[in-house]
C-alpha cells in the first residue's frame, strides 16, 4: 500500500485531470454496461420472447417488479409504433450509446495525456535536481552508466506504471464493481459464487507478479551496467585502440548483452502470461457459473429463469476483459515498483553536505581561511589527519606530497565537495557549515587538471562562471586568459561548439578555456589542482603565464606534481600520509633536506 501511496503522490499536481479521468471513466463504464443491458430484453419484445403488458409504474419494490415494469414500457413503446421502427431505434440508440462510451473513454484519455507526461517530467526533474544536490562522495560508489539509467530507462518505466494504476484504481475496478452490482441485482447466488472464485484466480496472478517484480529490478540493474559499459568505451576508445583490446571489450559487452537479453526474456515471459492467464481463469470461472446456473434452472428453481441466466452470462462476459486488464496493469506496476525502488535509491539518497536551514550569506572574502584541528575520513579510510593550516588573504599556498597523501581533498573541504569529520574550517572565523553553500562556492573559483568543458559553445562555456556577461566582458576574459588569439581563429569565433567534452580543442586550449571561465567569475578564492600537469611545454607556459595573471591579488591554492611551478609560492605545504610533513618557502624546505627536497631531487634527476 506504501507503494501505491508514493506512486500517485506524484499526481498530486495534477489532481485536476485525475479527477476528470476518473469522471469520464465512469460515464465511459455505465454508458457500455447500459448498451448490454438494453439490448437483450429489447430484442426480446421484438421478437415476440415475451408479450408486451403496458406496466404503468412498478407494483413492488424488487427486481422482477423492476423488470416487469421496464418490460412494460418497452412493450408499450413497440404497441404504439411497431417492430420495424423499434428495431430502427434500437439500432440508433446502440449506435448513439456506444459513441458515447467512446467518446467518454477518449475524454478519460485525453486528460490522463498531461498527467503521464507531467509525472514523468517532474520526476525526471526531481531525480536531476537530487543528482546535482549530492556529494561528490556518493557518486564515487556509484556507476555512471547506472545513474543514466535510472534518470531515463526507470522513470520511463515508471510512466508506464501511473498510467496502468490510474486504470488499474480507477477504470477497470469501476467497471468490475458496477457490472458486479448488475449481476446481482440479476442472481444473487451466481454473483457470490463468482465473488468466491474471482480472488483465488486474483491471489494465483498476484504470487506471480511478484516475481516479476524481482527480475525486472535485475534487468533495470543489468541495463545501468550496459549503459555504464557503453560511457567507458567512448571515453577510452583512444585507449582500447591503442592496445588493441577491442577484442577483450566485444567479449565484456557481449557478456553483459546476453546477460541482460535473458533476463528481458524471463521478464518478457513472465508478463506475457499475465493475459492468456487470466482469460483462461475467467473463462474458467464463467463455465463454472454456467454449470451452477444451469443446474439451477433444470432443477426447476424459481429465482433465476433462462431469460435472466442468459442476461447474467451476457453481463459476466463484460467482466473479463476489465479483469483481464487488471491483471496487465497489476504486471506493469510490478515493474513500476522495482524501477520507483532505483529512483528512490536516488531520491533519498543522505545528502552528507546538507545546507543548514539557516545558513548565513558570506559576500566577500576579507581575512584568512583556517584548518583548524581538521580530520576527513571517506568510509572508514582515514584520509587527513588533524591539520593546522591558515591561509592569509592574498596569499599563495601550494600543496604538495606523493599521490594520495591527500592534497585534492584537503583543497575540496574549502567549497564543501566534502565536509570534515573532525575539527572545523573556518573563513573570516565563520565555519563553512553554518554558511550557505552557493554564497560560499560563489567566493571559489577551480581549474582543475582534468578539464571539463560541455558541449557548448566557447562563449557559454566561458559564461558558466558569470551568467549574464556582457560579450565584451567574455572576451576580456579570453585575452587574459591567453586564449583570445586561438578562439579568434576557430569558425564561428566564441560561437564555436566545442564538442562533446572540448574534444574539438587541443589539451592547452581547454586549460586556458577553464582559467577564462575562471577569470571572468572574479573570485577571491582560487583552487589550482595540477592545471599544467598534463600540458606540453608550449601549452604550459601560455597556461602558467595566464595562472599568473589570475593569481595576482588573489588567495590562491596550488597543488602540483610540477615543483618547478610553485617555488614562488607564500608557503608550501608538504603533505604525506594525510598529515603536514613539512611546510615553508621554497628555499627554506630544501635546506632542511627533507620530503620536499627529495621531491625536487627525484623531479631535477628525471
Amino acid at each position: 500500500m506504501n507503494k501505491f501511496k508514493r506512486l500517485f503522490a506524484y499526481t498530486r499536481p495534477y489532481s485536476k485531470y485525475v479527477a476528470l479521468n476518473i469522471v469520464f471513466n465512469i460515464f465511459s463504464v455505465i454508458f457500455g454496461l447500459f448498451t448490454i443491458a438494453m439490448v437483450i430484453p429489447f430484442l426480446r419484445l421484438i421478437f415476440k420472447l415475451e408479450d408486451a403488458t403496458v406496466v404503468t409504474a412498478p407494483a413492488a419494490t424488487g427486481m422482477q417488479s423492476a423488470k416487469e415494469y421496464f418490460y412494460g414500457q418497452l412493450g408499450g413503446f413497440i404497441n404504439l409504433y411497431g417492430q420495424q421502427y423499434a428495431l430502427l431505434m434500437l439500432c440508433v440508440g446502440i449506435v448513439i450509446l456506444f459513441f458515447l462510451k467512446n467518446l467518454f473513454r477518449y475524454l478519460a484519455m485525453y486528460f490522463l495525456a498531461p498527467v503521464r507526461n507531467g509525472v514523468v517530467s517532474d520526476l525526471r526533474q526531481k531525480v536531476y535536481n537530487k543528482i546535482l544536490g549530492l556529494p561528490l562522495g556518493y557518486f564515487s560508489d556509484e556507476r555512471k552508466g547506472d545513474i543514466m539509467s535510472r534518470t531515463t530507462s526507470d522513470v520511463a518505466e515508471v510512466e508506464w506504471s501511473i498510467m496502468s494504476g490510474l486504470e488499474m484504481v480507477y477504470r477497470e475496478p469501476l467497471s468490475i464493481i458496477i457490472t458486479l452490482g448488475m449481476l446481482y441485482f440479476v442472481s444473487p447466488e451466481l454473483t457470490i459464487t463468482s465473488l468466491v472464485l474471482l480472488p483465488i484466480a486474483g491471489l494465483l496472478i498476484g504470487r506471480l507478479g511478484k516475481s516479476l517484480k524481482k527480475s525486472s529490478s535485475l534487468g533495470q540493474h543489468k541495463l545501468g551496467e550496459i549503459l555504464s559499459l557503453i560511457d567507458e568505451t567512448l571515453g577510452g576508445l583512444r585507449i582500447i585502440k591503442g592496445f588493441t583490446a577491442e577484442g577483450q571489450m566485444k567479449d565484456k559487452f557481449k557478456a553483459e548483452n546476453n546477460s541482460f537479453t535473458r533476463l528481458q526474456n524471463t521478464i518478457y515471459r513472465r508478463r506475457d502470461l499475465a493475459s492468456p492467464l487470466s482469460e483462461f481463469l475467467g473463462t474458467t470461472v464463467m463455465v463454472i457459473l454456467i454449470w451452477v446456473g444451469g443446474s439451477l434452472i433444470l432443477s426447476g428453481n424459481k429465482k433465476l429463469n433462462p431469460e435472466e441466466f442468459i442476461f447474467f452470462i451476457a453481463l459476466f462476459s463484460q467482466i473479463l476483459n476489465p479483469a483481464k486488464a487488471l491483471t496487465s496493469a497489476w504486471y506493469n506496476l510490478q515493474k513500476g515498483f522495482a524501477s520507483l525502488d532505483r529512483i528512490d535509491h536516488i531520491l533519498d539518497a543522505e545528502d552528507t553536505v546538507a545546507e543548514k536551514a539557516n545558513a548565513a550569506a558570506i559576500p566577500a572574502f576579507e581575512h584568512a581561511i583556517e584548518y583548524k584541528n581538521l580530520s576527513f575520513k571517506y568510509n572508514t579510510k582515514n584520509v587527513l589527519h588533524n591539520i593546522n593550516l591558515t591561509i592569509e588573504k592574498g596569499k599563495t599556498i601550494a600543496l604538495v606530497g606523493p599521490s594520495g597523501a591527500g592534497k585534492t581533498t584537503l583543497a575540496d573541504l574549502l567549497p564543501r565537495f566534502y565536509d570534515c569529520t573532525e575539527g572545523a574550517l573556518l573563513i573570516d572565523g565563520k565555519n563553512v557549515k553554518d554558511l550557505g553553500i552557493q554564497s560560499l562556492r560563489g567566493l571559489i573559483g577551480v581549474v582543475s587538471q582534468d578539464t571539463v568543458l560541455f558541449n557548448d559553445s566557447v562563449a557559454n562555456n566561458i559564461l558558466l562562471g558569470k551568467q549574464g556577461a556582457t560579450v565584451a566582458e567574455i572576451e576580456e576574459a579570453g585575452r587574459i586568459a591567453n586564449a583570445h588569439e586561438f578562439i579568434a581563429k576557430l569558425d564561428g569565433g566564441y560561437n564555436y561548439n566545442i564538442g562533446d567534452r572540448g574534444t574539438k580543442l587541443s589539451g592547452g586550449q581547454r586549460q586556458r578555456l577553464s582559467i577564462a571561465r575562471a577569470v571572468l567569475k572574479n573570485p577571491p578564492i582560487l583552487i589550482l589542482d595540477e592545471a599544467t600537469s598534463a600540458l606540453d611545454t608550449e601549452s604550459e607556459k601560455l597556461v602558467q603565464d595566464a595562472l599568473m595573471v589570475l593569481m595576482k591579488t588573489r588567495t590562491s591554492i596550488v597543488i602540483a606534481h610540477r615543483l618547478s611551478t610553485i617555488q614562488n609560492a607564500d608557503e608550501i605545504v608538504v603533505l604525506n600520509d594525510g598529515e603536514i610533513a613539512e611546510r615553508g618557502t621554497h628555499n627554506e624546505l630544501i635546506n632542511k633536506g627533507g620530503l620536499y627536497k627529495r621531491l625536487c631531487d627525484l623531479q631535477a634527476f628525471h
